[in-house]
């Protein structure tokens, strides 16, 4: 039998009568078509407990919201009701601002912790991020700008941060959104070579969170043709790839085009993924070949990109001979946002934490500050990388350090400075406005000094002292959907390790003092977990210490904030001998035992009808 929602197929099953199709909307049968061709209807919770609780959605059950173990979602409605109320809701998306809330309690994971800003600022970015959530006529895409600008693809597509887009939008709970932006890239009109875009190594990244297959492998053939093309276009005789800064999101930097960790990065990054991805497919011989090709960008990135007197990973001009860029950029953290980089490099991470290198009250600086070609300008282009702070680039380095502390032990920073920089870039999610409210806020870039939002205050006047169309209009980059913030906090400082086997990993990063934290309603590998840190036991009454829950039963527990553990329950106990998934929450009705319901058919000629 074929399932059809929305004209879409999401699942087959064997049926117990015969029935050809089974139209659903909202969970509700609108009709089956027999055999005969004649139409038959099916009561609605028949239909939707079938649905429900039987069947698969691409292998996964079509699961109603997951109720959370721990916390109460109407908790943290008042964040969204205040966003609504500061916003001046200048562009209206897919999902508008009164519906913000259904949307954020049915798909995000809640967070409860010691930390007052960063939650708050953690549910701001969701609120921010389903503004970007587009219906096309191509399916759901995810977009950087609000309103269209003339450098954008197809439906205000931008390629540049589509690889944050996947990362931060991983853990929403409804697959469709990103399922959909995935494949726009390939088979939608989307251009995914516009711009540098880590696309396999970030659709990788979303199997270790669902691990669901489907899309990878569906992808893998077009993940390798762009690859290729990358090839054919950007990759010179010496095994480098090249790029120009402004192709990666980076114009008007210090150090300029060449041989850049980026687009390295992201290549070495595209490589492990495609590889691993074609060993899910039964591909040895591709999957070979595409380690061999991670392992040479590796190490000619080591070899020729590192500065032994710098102690930094720098830009290297094309052409023969020539000499590093005599700057130290952010780009330079790149390797370790792709466990590219070994650990004799880590040495590098004394700039960030160094006044004179990156570190600010509102950094990280794109470049180091004792360099004479440092600047923070309002002159010329709004959008400069030698100096201001980017969001963009913040997310990449505190991923990377991430990375890096659950790595192999080094001396040189630690989960303090993680904190410390994850504490910086919240406090820049700020605007004070023209009566003096200050609001939360994510924009292009930052003055690492004082928080300023440059390109705004550029913006605003640039011509006739007020916004201009032809930069994108009113409130260009309010809202701007161009780094990450929820996926550092779950991913880094809360520690849940993504990971493609069914060993759920987790290592926290916050600070000795903290009391408590909670994660809750977290989609992973198709079950929901519960991730927990009691200092005394009181606050959600499941214990002292840390403690993960998958589907409600705990998997890992210590008492001290250690790296924990623990095992997803096993697949088989959640499957039917058809390999259907049964929703371990359990479905709308039949308890432990599943989707019941009681029906009569009449057999007529070996067949059977309702």
């Amino acid at each position: 039998m074929r399932i059809t929602i929305r004209n879409r197929e999401v699942g087959r099953a064997i049926p117990f009568f015969r029935c050809r199709t089974a139209e659903v909307h909202s969970g509700t049968a609108r009709r089956c078509r027999v055999s005969s061709g004649k139409r038959r209807i099916l009561t609605a919770a028949v239909v939707a407990g079938w649905v429900l609780g039987t069947l698969a959605l691409h292998g996964k059950p079509l699961e109603p919201a997951a109720q959370p173990l721990v916390l109460k979602s109407e908790d943290f409605k008042h964040y969204a009701d205040e966003f609504n109320q500061n916003d001046e809701e200048v562009y209206k998306g897919n999902f508008s601002n009164a519906a913000a809330w259904d949307f954020l309690k049915d798909n995000i994971p809640l967070l409860d912790c010691t930390d007052e800003d960063i939650q708050s600022t953690y549910y701001f970015r969701w609120w921010t991020y389903r503004k970007h959530i587009k219906q096309t006529p191509a399916g759901f895409i995810v977009d950087e700008f609000l309103p269209n600008v003339g450098w954008a693809g197809k439906y205000n597509s931008i390629s540049c941060a589509a690889g944050h887009h996947i990362y931060e939008g991983r853990w929403l709970r409804d697959p469709k959104y990103l399922d959909d932006y995935s494949r726009f890239w390939f088979h939608g009109g989307g251009d995914p070579r516009r711009y540098s875009f880590w696309v396999a190594d970030s659709i990788w990244a979303r199997y270790c969170v669902t691990g669901e297959k489907k899309l990878p492998l569906d992808l893998l053939p077009e993940l390798i043709r762009n690859y290729e093309a990358w090839e054919k276009s950007n990759l010179d005789a010496n095994g480098l790839f090249w790029q120009i800064d402004d192709r990666d999101g980076g114009e008007m930097s210090i150090g300029g085009s060449g041989y850049r960790t980026t687009i390295n990065g992201y290549q070495f990054g595209d490589a492990l993924a495609i590889a691993r991805i074609a060993e899910l497919a039964g591909k040895p011989d591709v999957a070979g070949s595409y380690r061999d090709k991670a392992a040479s960008i590796k190490k000619l990135v080591q070899e020729k990109l590192w500065d032994t007197g710098a102690n930094f990973f720098k830009v290297l001009p094309r052409g023969e001979n020539k000499k590093f860029a005599d700057v130290r950029e952010q780009y330079g953290y790149t390797p370790w946002y792709f466990n590219m980089a070994d650990p004799q490099f880590a040495v590098a991470w004394k700039q960030v934490m160094d006044p004179q290198g990156f570190h600010a009250p509102f950094g990280p600086t794109t470049a180091e500050q004792r360099h004479p070609k440092y600047i923070i300008s309002y002159q010329g282009h709004e959008c400069q990388w030698n100096g201001p702070s980017w969001p963009y680039a913040t997310s990449i380095t505190l991923t990377g350090l991430a990375n890096l502390l659950n790595g192999p032990a080094q001396e040189v920073i630690g989960a303090k400075d993680y904190y410390e920089l994850l504490k910086i870039y919240t406090k820049s999610h700020q605007l004070k406005l023209d009566d003096g409210r200050v609001v939360p806020w994510i924009d292009e870039n930052l003055n690492p000094t004082n928080g300023d939002w440059i390109s705004r205050t550029r913006l605003k006047t640039w011509s006739n002292r007020t916004w201009d169309a032809g930069k994108g209009g009113k409130e260009r980059g309010k809202d701007y959907n161009h780094s990450t913030f929820c996926d550092l906090v779950i991913s880094g400082l809360i520690g849940l390790r993504p990971r493609a086997d069914h060993t759920v990993e987790v290592n926290p990063l916050v600070p000795a003092g903290w009391d408590y934290f909670c994660l809750d309603q977290l989609p992973y590998h198709g079950q929901t977990l519960t991730i927990l840190f009691d200092k005394t036991g009181r606050r959600y009454g499941k214990g002292k210490g840390l403690r993960v829950f998958a589907g409600g039963k705990e998997i890992a527990a210590s008492d001290k904030l250690i790296r924990l553990t623990g095992q997803l329950p096993s697949p088989a106990s959640l499957e039917t001998s058809g390999g259907w998934r049964k929703y371990e929450g359990n479905p709308v009705m039949g308890g432990q035992y599943g989707t019941c319901f009681d029906i009569s058919v009449l057999r007529d000629n070996g067949m059977y009808r309702m």
